[in-house]
């Protein structure tokens, strides 16, 4: 297991994209990893976009304490559109990314990152429908499956999670910030 060292803090809201969460949430967790999931409010059960997964915030993103985890992992679908309007959400991406540790976008979760403003400079995919956005906010349009810029791990869709997961993971344990 190349992870059983590290914590991370998945991010959950309304109309989560189903498999980007809960795909990538075990295949993190596979790998031994102690994953905090992470809403705008604790104790709230979010129904994922398709209507039939459902997860549970444990903690908000205000008292999750950037310097205690490896990583932010950022599903796509309604989510990020939803949960960027949170500053504690914003706070918590900017620190980890700025202590160096990995954030993971998926798909819309490129939307995160542009507000907590990580974005400028770095390579980046997802949905296409967030292309213009990426672009707008001084990212670099990239059509490839999952990559990894910098200590932004980047996946672009659902077809896409596999490739996104072994970028993830390999980043993860070689990430020592």
């Amino acid at each position: 297991m190349k992870l059983e060292d590290k914590r991370i803090a998945m991010l959950v809201g309304p109309g989560f994209e189903d498999l980007e969460f809960w795909a990538v949430y075990m295949r993190m967790e596979e790998e031994g990893a102690q994953i905090d999931v992470v809403g705008t409010e604790a104790g709230v059960e979010y129904t994922g976009k398709s209507g039939g997964l459902t997860a549970e915030s444990e903690l908000t993103a205000e008292a999750v304490d950037p310097a205690a985890v490896d990583a932010v992992l950022v599903p796509g679908g309604w989510t990020p559109d939803k949960i960027r309007r949170d500053q504690s959400v914003l706070d918590l991406v900017r620190d980890v990314y700025e202590d160096d540790k990995i954030i993971g976008l998926i798909c819309h979760a490129g939307l995160v990152g542009i507000s907590a403003g990580i974005v400028e400079g770095s390579d980046a995919t997802g949905s296409l429908g967030i292309k213009d956005d990426l672009v707008n906010a001084g990212a670099n349009w990239v059509d490839e499956p999952a990559f990894r810029d910098g200590n932004i791990v980047w996946g672009r869709v659902v077809k896409d999670i596999p490739d996104y997961c072994r970028v993830l993971v390999d980043a993860l344990a070689e990430n020592d910030a």
